[in-house]
């Protein structure tokens, strides 16, 4: 049996579109942590906790399995790019329900597909920088993609503080508030986290 994870991207796409459920869950398994840490930050943002991250990751990957046949691109850019906008789409039936509304609302679906981006580009512009060194950033894409991984395996306060401060970009004093902590103790957990994160990425980068 051919191994789907060695073939290029290009070519698995034909395969899934092709209903090669083998291909098609190797190719969303690659990306099951980036949506999850992206799907974290909207929790933050505007579900107070009321929905699971691992929840709406699935709902997106229920929707990629009924609409990979009408998927047209073949770069990663943009496989990643219509990823985001069906979980934008998720998260907006989720914020409806949050909120008690019924009718769908294009405008938050569109404004929730670019704050994924936005949380994506800050992702890979910031703590892809943070945790790898200059030689190391040529391939953003697989850094990108490695740092998702090791977000998602952090201990759960070193993963808050650095989606906080990182992804959310709130100061010391407000990521305190959030986490219920000092302001001296949260910097101390913060240098921490980076270091644990350096750790485990540095030499995959």
């Amino acid at each position: 049996m051919v191994d789907v994870m060695e073939l290029n991207l290009e070519e698995t796409l034909r395969r899934a579109r092709g209903k090669d459920r083998e291909a098609l869950g190797s190719l969303l398994e690659q990306y099951g942590n980036y949506l999850t840490l992206l799907a974290r930050t909207q929790i933050g943002r505007r579900l107070q906790g009321k929905a699971d991250a691992a929840d709406l990751v699935q709902e997106t990957f229920l929707q990629v399995h009924q609409h990979i046949a009408n998927f047209r691109g073949s770069s990663e850019a943009e496989l990643l790019t219509w990823l985001r906008t069906i979980l934008a789409a998720v998260l907006s039936n989720h914020v409806r329900r949050y909120l008690g509304t019924q009718q769908r609302d294009a405008r938050l679906e569109q404004a929730l597909a670019v704050e994924l981006d936005d949380t994506s580009g800050f992702l890979q512009q910031g703590l892809v920088a943070a945790t790898s060194t200059p030689s190391r950033q040529a391939s953003k894409r697989e850094a990108l993609l490695v740092l998702a991984d090791a977000l998602e395996h952090l201990p759960e306060d070193y993963r808050q503080v650095i989606m906080l401060r990182h992804l959310e970009g709130l100061p010391f004093a407000e990521v305190a508030t959030r986490m219920g902590k000092t302001v001296p103790s949260v910097q101390n957990l913060w240098v921490r986290a980076l270091h644990r994160l350096k750790q485990t990425v540095g030499e995959v980068l």
